[in-house]
């Protein structure tokens, strides 16, 4: 253990202990001087401890950052910080900058939080476009003078400690350290760091390690409690990747009037791009005694074009052909942009995942939305996912987003993970299906399943049921119908053997009967060409066209429905039938209320980025165009050649999909903002 003597491990610790402990007392600072939690009875102290216990440990990952710099020059293999004074002097101007920044912008974020409720982030840039007004409201609110001084103040105290620390740490005698107990000292020192860096200990996949997220912060859905777990710095910097001006609300304007039709706006309430309407009790309702649960079941990376009963030439899907003979099938059901995390946003949102880097459920001004599901009065909602809800911060955006939401994910489980993505899908429903079995009968739940297997590793597991392979159609047959290989072709029938085995336990239960069970793709994963569906092969439709099929035979006579219907639309539909008095402040309708368009139109980005190229697709047509609008072509979806523009021979569809589009692109940007929740 002489590795432990080691004068440059000291040092490092001491400056990681200095950051902390500045941190801290700052965030001490932040409770007690800005917070509105301290005191108020509404607030749980287990909540609050949870919040300032991930605050700390976000505290841990930055003063880790901040010692960074420090280290390599600590560990330089010649000139460092044992021999060369100016390796020393180059960690002094450091220290000073950091301390100087770090100090500044806490100070920032403690008033910009007293301004506006809000810790600091990207919006605060905007004060920048007019510095002259925003620098003179500053020196007028705030004494200016002391600030700065107690600034000043605190970084040449945090200097002469760390100036002690050197001292102290740095020059005294070395210890004599071999290599052998450098490399063990190194490796455990790595060891830790990486945990600390991560911010968790438990529940942690190797495979796909999840660090601490800004989400976690966020998990009472309450913001007040959410500012106590964040960290300015770090959640700053997340930030920065969104735009300071992310719509044109010029734009948004002069479609306002197309857009409140398309959504059956009341006129007496357009104004003020007012998009919250109330939707009566539809004559369609169904007929029940007593609220009818709802299960949603998300299929990983299934696309249309996988599923047997959607044109696929050979049999990959017999229990959802099943489900879809015996229910509601619809034929032209369309996400509006690939991506399960954008699949899972417009499915609880309302609203297509137009952000133009990465997904809006990780933006952390955009995560707390409204959504009709909370228009669900009485029900107990349920996600159950079979790993980590962390990626793309989707735990941080349901449950701030849906009310009550009662999360089951990795740690949650008695099965063991198969693979990455946590338990199999098998167990997933299996006990996902107890949970809502031991429910009370005259308990109304919503629950959303989500699927994962059927998505690389392509993980068959040892103990899967009577599942067994296909093994008779090679990887060259297989492609010719979209399938890469023999084990993408198997996820899928597992996925599906998966779902049949789920609806015999439902069967079983007390709940089936009372349910409506909503089954959709998420989007597709092919990669090789689909002769089987031309359009939308040529077309680049393929991942947005995925089967969707609800399932209640209890209150739903078979039907197929030929209308295209979108993501967006699927909660508000089944809000009708639950025969709902609801508000909806969504892009997304009733699919069973006739489209003011006439023939039904949905919102689809065909290619993502910060220059997108978007459409609106009917059951016969795609209009699609660049982010601008330009270049904007029409295609027939039942042509032989659906590449060719044929915007001249059908005019008036050109136009009406044209501005619904441009129309739909420019109010989902806006949307993001005017949806979130206060």
């Amino acid at each position: 253990m002489t590795w432990l003597k080691s004068r440059r491990l000291h040092y490092l610790l001491a400056m990681t202990a200095l950051f902390f402990s500045l941190m801290v007392i700052l965030r001490a600072i932040f409770y007690f001087g800005f917070s509105e939690v301290p005191g108020n009875p509404d607030y749980e102290t287990g909540a609050i401890l949870s919040a300032l216990g991930i605050g700390l440990r976000f505290d841990l990952r930055l003063a880790l950052l901040l010692m960074l710099p420090l280290a390599a020059l600590a560990y330089l293999p010649r000139f460092n910080l044992l021999n060369s004074r100016l390796m020393r002097l180059l960690a002094h101007g450091y220290l000073i900058i950091a301390l100087a920044l770090l100090g500044l912008t806490y100070i920032l974020d403690f008033g910009h939080y007293a301004y506006l409720g809000e810790r600091l982030n990207v919006t605060a840039l905007r004060f920048m476009q007019d510095t002259r007004d925003s620098t003179l409201m500053v020196w007028e609110s705030y004494p200016v003078i002391w600030i700065t001084l107690g600034l000043v103040a605190g970084v040449a105290g945090s200097y002469w400690l760390a100036r002690i620390a050197e001292r102290k740490l740095l020059q005294r005698t070395a210890a004599g350290i071999s290599g052998f107990q450098a490399t063990v000292g190194f490796l455990v020192c790595f060891t830790l760091f990486f945990f600390a860096i991560l911010g968790r200990v438990s529940n942690i996949n190797i495979l796909n390690p999840i660090p601490l997220r800004w989400s976690e912060a966020f998990v009472s859905g309450d913001r007040a409690i959410g500012a106590l777990g964040l960290n300015p710095v770090l959640y700053f910097r997340d930030t920065l990747l969104i735009p300071v001006s992310p719509f044109d609300k010029e734009q948004v304007a002069e479609y306002y009037p197309l857009i409140a039709d398309h959504l059956g706006i009341p006129e007496d309430q357009r104004q003020d791009l007012n998009f919250v309407r109330t939707v009566e009790v539809q004559s369609h309702k169904l007929d029940h005694e007593r609220p009818p649960n709802v299960v949603f079941v998300m299929l990983e990376s299934l696309g249309a074009s996988r599923v047997s009963s959607y044109g696929l030439p050979v049999e990959s899907s017999p229990n959802l052909d099943q489900l879809g003979r015996d229910g509601w099938r619809f034929e032209n059901f369309y996400v509006p942009v690939t991506g399960t995390a954008k699949t899972i946003w417009a499915t609880f949102t309302g609203i297509p995942d137009v952000a133009p880097t990465e997904s809006a459920s990780r933006n952390p001004l955009t995560s707390h939305q409204r959504t009709v599901l909370n228009e669900f009065e009485g029900y107990r909602n349920f996600y159950f996912i079979g790993g980590n809800a962390g990626w793309a911060n989707i735990d941080g955006l349901v449950q701030q987003t849906i009310d009550d939401l009662e999360l089951y994910q990795e740690g949650d489980w008695q099965s063991p993970d198969v693979d990455v993505w946590g338990i199999s899908d098998l167990n997933l429903f299996r006990e996902s299906n107890q949970i809502l079995a031991d429910l009370p009968d005259d308990q109304p739940f919503f629950a959303f399943i989500q699927t994962a297997g059927n998505h690389r590793p392509f993980t068959i597991p040892d103990n899967n049921g009577d599942f067994q392979p296909r093994t008779d159609l090679s990887d060259e047959q297989l492609a010719k119908y979209g399938f890469r290989s023999a084990a993408q072709f198997n996820a899928v029938r597992l996925l599906d053997y998966n779902v049949g085995e789920y609806m015999k336990w439902a069967r079983e239960s007390d709940y089936f009967d009372n349910t409506i069970f909503v089954f959709f793709g998420d989007h597709s994963n092919r990669i090789t060409t689909l002769p089987h569906m031309p359009a939308m092969d040529q077309l680049g439709l393929e991942s947005h066209h995925v089967p969707h099929i609800i399932y209640a035979p209890r209150y739903l006579k078979p039907r197929v429905i030929e209308e295209s219907v979108g993501l967006v639309d699927v909660l508000p539909t089944v809000a009708g039938m639950l025969g709902l008095n609801y508000r909806n402040t969504t892009l997304g309708r009733d699919f069973q209320i006739p489209a003011p368009e006439g023939d039904r139109a949905n919102f689809v980005v065909l290619q993502e980025g910060p220059s997108p190229i978007y459409g609106m697709v009917t059951k016969d047509f795609l209009v699609r165009m660049n982010a601008d609008g330009s270049n904007a072509t029409l295609h027939d979806l039942h042509s032989d050649t659906p590449k060719q523009d044929v915007a001249a021979k059908h005019p008036e569809v050109f136009e009406r999909l044209f501005k619904l589009a441009r129309g739909q692109y420019e109010t989902s940007r806006y949307m993001f903002y005017d949806n979130v929740d206060d």
